[in-house]
């Protein structure tokens, strides 16, 4: 294969982001010959703003079975995810799937055996991880420079969105549309570099979720979680749409100092010497281990989402390794299902999941739900420089 042949399942604000940036001819190797969308006027805007010959179709069994395609990107509303991974696997497609994974780890973990029966290329849109900063932050603590991890915490609350955002599409910020707020939405991104970074996940959660605090919306616009690890170390996890301005700080406390990724820079506030053996051999009554602050320096190009794109081209076409294999999706859906159902039932949760429980609770909220019939005008979004 020379020319990786893309379809597009849906033309929304990501949709049409990912489809932009393929018909600029800004993904080497790779193409866009299909798109599918329900939606008569997206198809309409899309034929009149090209002249490339693409095929179009308002039916996704006739796009899976007649496209002339390769491959899928699938930028469709949150519980779509899954149930159109399995159905482009079983066509042979490779898969690009946009975040989250899907809005339960049930038929999440089924779309990964899909995609491993399949052989086909899969890849999630954690376009965070192509950020420089992560990834120096990500290595660092793989090489041992932080020590054992004591502390995690990260404050989010840049991602304020207003009412308009929440009224631009009737599915959106529902428990039948899209299955959750912040957490599914907007924290999908940290959560996932949260456990990436550090190689942690959480075996018990306690956490408050405050569901339309700041709009009207029946789901959660403000997150304050608190974990607990494996090896004894705690942390934090605070998110909300409804600050601003927003905080985007982010600590790892290690016995070996500490890691602060906030305004774009990595900072790192090296002890000399091992804090526990600081502890253990001290006899000055107060006191504490020498630190340098240093501020870490960092290099590369941030290629976002048109990184993945191309970084699963690269995958597709020469074997390249996926940056976000798609199958890690699962592993942030498990925390952020946890935080979810430990606000529900007003207790403390462990992990792994009860996926059941979850799905059941989470089944009693859309049949508790006073938005099952929302009523708005839909408009697509401009979503440059909002992620």
């Amino acid at each position: 294969m020379n020319l990786f042949k893309i379809g597009v399942i849906g033309i929304g604000n990501m949709g049409t982001s990912h489809i932009q940036t393929l018909l600029n001819n800004e993904i080497i190797g790779a193409t866009v010959t299909a798109v599918c969308e329900y939606r008569d006027e997206r198809l309409t805007w899309l034929k009149n703003s090209t002249d490339k010959e693409i095929d179009y179709y308002n039916d996704i069994e006739k796009f899976l079975n007649e496209a002339d395609i390769d491959g899928v990107i699938i930028a469709t509303p949150h519980y779509s995810h899954p149930e159109l991974a399995i159905k482009s696997f079983a066509k042979g497609y490779h898969v690009l799937l946009e975040k989250p994974a899907g809005v339960y780890t049930k038929n999440v973990l089924e779309m990964n055996e899909a995609a491993k029966q399949s052989g086909k290329v899969f890849s999630l849109m954690y376009n965070q991880r192509t950020n420089p900063l992560y990834q120096k932050l990500k290595s660092l603590i793989e090489a041992g420079e932080l020590g054992e991890i004591k502390r995690t915490n990260w404050i989010v609350t840049n991602w304020y969105r207003s009412q308009s955002y929440y009224d631009s599409s009737e599915w959106r910020a529902t428990w039948s549309g899209e299955g959750g707020g912040v957490l599914l939405n907007q924290a999908p991104h940290q959560i996932d570099l949260w456990q990436w970074t550090t190689g942690l996940m959480p075996v018990k959660v306690q956490a408050f979720c405050m569901e339309g605090k700041y709009h009207d919306i029946e789901v959660e616009d403000e997150v304050t979680a608190f974990v607990e690890y494996e090896n004894g170390a705690t942390g934090v996890f605070i998110t909300s749409t409804g600050e601003a301005p927003g905080t985007n700080r982010f600590e790892i406390v290690g016995d070996r100092g500490k890691l602060v990724v906030e305004n774009n820079q990595l900072h790192f506030y090296r002890l000399t010497q091992s804090e526990r053996e600081f502890n253990a051999t001290f006899t000055g009554g107060f006191g504490e281990p020498e630190c340098w602050k240093i501020e870490v320096p960092v290099h590369g190009e941030n290629t976002d989402h048109k990184g993945i794109i191309q970084n699963w081209t690269d995958a597709v076409l020469h074997g390249a390794p996926l940056i976000a294999p798609g199958e890690e999706g699962v592993k942030g859906l498990e925390i952020s299902n946890a935080i979810y159902l430990s606000s529900w039932l007003k207790e403390s949760v462990s992990l792994p999941l009860d996926s059941d429980l979850y799905y059941e609770k989470l089944q009693e909220k859309i049949q508790e739900s006073t938005f099952t019939k929302k009523t708005v005008k839909n408009v697509t979004l401009d979503v440059q420089g909002t992620h």
